[in-house]
């Protein structure tokens, strides 16, 4: 199988993570640091160094405010409902992912948050100067995807970023797409808050992600449990990194993402996303010379991540990845990629969303090759 779906999940994960997490799991299979005797000491010194790691990768200052989740869903649900109270109002775009859209709906719905949308350009950009018209007195939070996951382009957060911290209203970025493809500098970019996740770029396995708090932010507790530490307290704590963990960590999961980020840093981010441009491109370049094939958002690929996303026109998206698959033993994403707005606004919701490629470091030209030939071949058997 050709796997091409590294934008939900990547995979296969580097032999490293395998090995380290089979090895971590045989040997710190307890509880990280709550019991006073030296394996759950050892297993928690392990958790608490990949702390530190994300920490130097995001650039932030404490450790402690590196909080681990389920997921950078589980981090952008802990972050929204923890900045927003009733009759706040918050600012996100329509590239949006629904791990953003979904709780700023439900805010509206439940808590009376007013929320406004700034749309992308044809080249699948926010812009900036956007935002300003739509900074209110009680604006609380802006919200930004960095990456998007369906057409890939990589939004200018910095420059977002800067009108925030102008206004002093809290800015949280989306960085499940990009933590681990491309460097973070949550100093230099004005952000805030940062949410991500361990099964894409960063190479580990399901189940983990988190946040980095800034020092000046302030998130509310909107759950309460077991921390291992202070157990008579009968409020949760208010510190970090608990103020925000609930419960036994995931510690393999944990584990897994700290050997992903090594190996990352070990192999370079710059050759790791040279390399997925280039395939990329390759593959735009490819399906521009197919006839009845249409791409989105890719005439000019700088600031993108290696995400692409096409159509064969007068064929359903869900149609050529099932032919994808069943003909070609080549597996990707087809649909709304969780991305309503996007496709609404590309006026692809209505034929079935797209098909998205999503390349990952063990991907080669190779694979490339036999996708163009694929997509040469629906084009010309079954497009109307």
């Amino acid at each position: 199988m050709i796997y091409l779906d590294n934008g939900a999940t990547s995979f296969p994960k580097p032999e490293a993570v395998y090995t380290f997490m089979d090895q971590f799991f045989r040997k710190n299979g307890v509880s990280p640091g709550r019991s006073g005797y030296d394996l759950s000491i050892e297993t928690g010194n392990i958790i608490e160094d990949a702390r530190k790691a994300l920490t130097r990768y995001f650039n932030g200052k404490d450790p402690k405010r590196l909080v681990f989740s389920l997921n950078s869903t589980d981090a952008l649900n802990l972050a929204i409902a923890g900045l927003l109270k009733p009759g706040d109002h918050a600012i996100t775009t329509m590239i949006e992912h629904n791990a953003v859209l979904r709780p700023l709906y439900h805010a509206s719905l439940y808590d009376n948050v007013a929320v406004d949308y700034v749309p992308f350009d044809g080249k699948g950009f926010v812009d900036p100067d956007d935002f300003i018209s739509k900074f209110k007195k009680n604006t609380r939070l802006v919200v930004v995807n960095h990456g998007s996951n369906v057409i890939g382009t990589v939004q200018p957060i910095r420059e977002i970023g800067k009108l925030c911290k102008e206004k002093g209203i809290p800015f949280l970025v989306d960085a499940s797409q990009t933590a681990g493809k491309i460097p973070i500098d949550i100093e230099a970019m004005n952000v805030d808050v940062i949410a991500f996740t361990g099964h894409k770029s960063l190479l580990g396995p399901t189940g983990v992600g988190g946040l980095y708090v800034g020092e000046d932010v302030v998130i509310h507790h909107s759950r309460a449990g077991g921390t291992g530490v202070k157990s008579a307290l009968r409020h949760h704590l208010e510190e970090y990194p608990y103020r925000l963990e609930y419960g036994t960590l995931n510690t393999l999961g944990i584990a897994g993402l700290y050997a992903g980020l090594k190996w990352v840093l070990e192999q370079g981010m710059d050759k790791i996303h040279a390399h997925e441009i280039k395939l990329t491109k390759k593959l735009r370049d490819g399906l521009t010379r197919i006839d009845k094939v249409i791409t989105y958002c890719a005439d000019d690929l700088t600031d993108h991540i290696g995400v692409l996303s096409f159509n064969v026109k007068g064929f359903e998206a869900i149609n050529t990845g099932t032919i994808l698959d069943g003909d070609h033993d080549i597996a990707c994403r087809t649909g709304l990629h969780c991305a309503p707005l996007v496709h609404e606004r590309l006026g692809t919701d209505k034929i079935g969303g797209t098909v998205r490629i999503g390349f990952g470091p063990f991907n080669t030209e190779a694979h490339v090759d036999t996708v163009l030939n694929a997509i040469k071949e629906i084009a010309s058997m079954f497009a109307k």
